[in-house]
């Protein structure tokens, strides 16, 4: 059975790139373009892993992070963090807060979905 994944970006290329390429490898995705769509729909569905951009509007990736966190209905849902600041302050922020991952852009759309497909394979 193939895993269920939330993309979280308000980037348009990045948002139609990485579903696209996540369905074709057979994983059932859907999209979110600010944080707080992104706990809107994990509401109406539960997702095995969510690609979540730090920088959003309404609600910034660390505030969805923190959320999924703190609801135990979200638990099993993998956290794989996609951002532009790459110093280590944000990266050890995001594990913090409960990242499984951290990937800085810009990133190869193929290896991220390695890395998804790696993630759910192994858990």
């Amino acid at each position: 059975m193939a895993g269920k994944i939330l993309i979280v970006d308000d980037e348009p290329n990045i948002l139609l790139s990485l579903k696209f390429l996540l369905q074709q490898a057979g994983f059932e995705v859907y999209t979110a373009k600010d944080g707080q769509a992104a706990l809107d729909a994990l509401q109406s569905q539960v997702v095995d892993l969510m690609l979540l951009d730090v920088m959003l509007p309404n609600k910034s990736g660390y505030e969805v992070c923190q959320a999924v966190r703190a609801n135990p209905a979200w638990s099993q849902v993998k956290i794989i963090m996609l951002t532009a600041r790459g110093r280590e302050i944000d990266r050890e922020k995001g594990e913090a807060l409960g990242a499984d991952d951290y990937i800085t852009k810009p990133f190869a759309t193929r290896d991220v979905v390695a890395r998804v497909q790696s993630m759910l394979v192994l858990n």
